[in-house]
């Protein structure tokens, strides 16, 4: 039976705290949980999702999923990381038998993030690539020829694209080495507030651009004839996947939390934080895609093969601005890309420190290492590598599906049955109340169990099916 958990942590727990370092504030654990959600999910991956999937219809949809299943699910893995006061591995392994079967959630929990931060790493490799570019006016002084093919002879090449890798893997691994307070939440707390600095900049811009106003358009007024099945089940997906939910960074970061913490105000700070952004990367983006005459529906190509033409097409009248915005465009994209890379290698150091006695160090080399190799495969697979299939896919398509389509949505799955189902019903209310002193937390209990234990399993299965179709 599942040890109940009251106002006080269980003793394994508070033995455990006495040992790690915890955040030193609820600002500091919003920065940084917002910091593993806020990723190129949010400036990459979102814009074009709304791109080809319905516009304002798609965001509105987007929403509720977020505030539906989405959050009752970030809900159920801070119950499980706080609760525990563990790592990934270690919270499943507490609050389980010592044998139990639940332990394959720990194991996927630790497992898929360094998949992710593996090939992660070589999409951060290649935004510090376009960055330098934008540094040396690329985008301005280039012909629309060379424009078009610096993404595929960037990815092509052997040797180019690993040694951005290393160096942004690099970048990475030293603000995990740095702990959890001087690393991790100072680096948050620095980075965060960076990137909306900046992205409301380059919103601000692409909202003065001319035919501006004809994007902006498409990301407020509903096309609810583009609302299909399909695309609603993409929003789903897309609210899920920003959230960085079943990879278990939610359990880890929130096991840094103190007992007094309400989970709920930094489950929906977080929300909010990580909601605005993605709208705003919106707005940043679709404007100034109008403005180009670029097709919204571009897809996963629009960041880096379609967007720097808009730089291009702006520096005939406005060189230095249009340099300007292709620079802090692109450093936004790496800030973004960090803060997600860093939560993403916590969860192996956190395992290693906690569960194999590894100084935290040593953990870092590790991890660093062995996410540093599969990357460079994954790296590769565009280039030398690219006659190398798995599953009819390359190294890096094959990383991402098993990651993305498989291991989350498991991960995930298991982790609301594991608090709906498994654990008792009064330990998690007592986790989510701290032991009933949080009375609006109290209040709103039940509707939570409920989406938790019969809503967000549903909707897991809807993204799993909805990625194999």
């Amino acid at each position: 039976m599942v040890p109940p958990l009251t106002s006080e942590p269980p003793p394994h727990g508070l033995d455990n705290r006495m040992k790690r370092e915890n955040f030193g504030s609820r600002t500091a654990v919003i920065f940084a949980l917002a910091g593993s959600a806020i990723g190129l999910g949010n400036i990459w991956r979102f814009p074009y999702m709304v791109g080809e999937y319905g516009g304002a219809a798609f965001i509105l949809v987007y929403i509720i999923a977020t505030i539906v299943i989405s959050l009752p699910i970030f809900m159920a893995e801070c119950i499980i990381g706080r609760g525990s006061g563990h790592n990934a591995f270690g919270a499943v392994k507490t609050l389980a038998r010592p044998k139990s079967r639940w332990r394959i959630l720990g194991v996927i929990s630790v497992l898929t993030p360094l998949i992710i931060v593996s090939y992660y790493g070589v999409v951060g490799g290649w935004s510090l690539d376009f960055l330098f570019k934008s540094c040396g006016l690329y985008f301005v002084k280039s012909s629309p020829e060379d424009i078009s093919g610096a993404f595929s002879g960037l990815i092509s090449q052997t040797w180019k694209p690993i040694i951005w890798h290393t160096l942004f893997l690099l970048a990475s691994i030293s603000v995990v080495a740095g702990g959890v307070k001087s690393g991790i939440e100072k680096f948050s707390k620095i980075a965060i507030p960076v990137l909306f600095l900046m992205i409301v900049f380059i919103t601000a811009y692409s909202l003065t651009l001319p035919g501006a106003k004809e994007g902006v358009e498409y990301l407020v007024k509903p096309d609810w004839a583009k609302l299909t099945p399909k695309s609603c089940a993409y929003a789903l997906g897309q609210s899920f996947f920003s959230l960085s939910l079943g990879m278990g960074i939610i359990i880890t970061y929130s096991s840094y939390m103190k007992r007094e913490e309400n989970m709920l105000v930094t489950g929906v700070g977080t929300v909010v934080a990580d909601l605005l952004f993605a709208i705003l990367s919106g707005f940043a983006i679709m404007p100034a895609v109008f403005a180009a005459g670029i097709e919204p529906s571009a897809g996963a190509g629009l960041i880096f093969q379609t967007l720097p033409f808009t730089f291009s097409s702006m520096a005939g009248s406005m060189p230095l601005v249009s340099s300007v915005v292709a620079i802090l465009f692109f450093a936004t994209i790496l800030v973004a890309a960090l803060t997600s890379a860093v939560s993403l290698l916590e969860v192996g150091v956190a395992w290693l420190v906690e569960e194999k006695g590894l100084s935290r160090r040593r953990a870092c080399a590790f991890i660093f290492l062995s996410t540093w190799l599969l990357g460079v495969l994954a790296s590769l697979s565009y280039g030398p590598l690219s006659g190398f299939k798995i599953l009819g896919n390359v190294i890096f398509d094959f990383l991402d599906k098993l990651s993305s389509n498989l291991l989350l949505t498991a991960g995930a799955c298991m982790v609301v049955l594991f608090v709906g189902w498994r654990m008792r019903k009064d330990a998690v209310r007592a986790e989510f109340t701290n032991g009933g002193v949080k009375k609006k937390n109290a209040a709103c209990f039940e509707v939570l169990y409920f989406l938790i234990k019969y809503v967000a399993p549903v909707g897991v299965v809807v993204i799993f099916i909805t990625n194999f179709l």
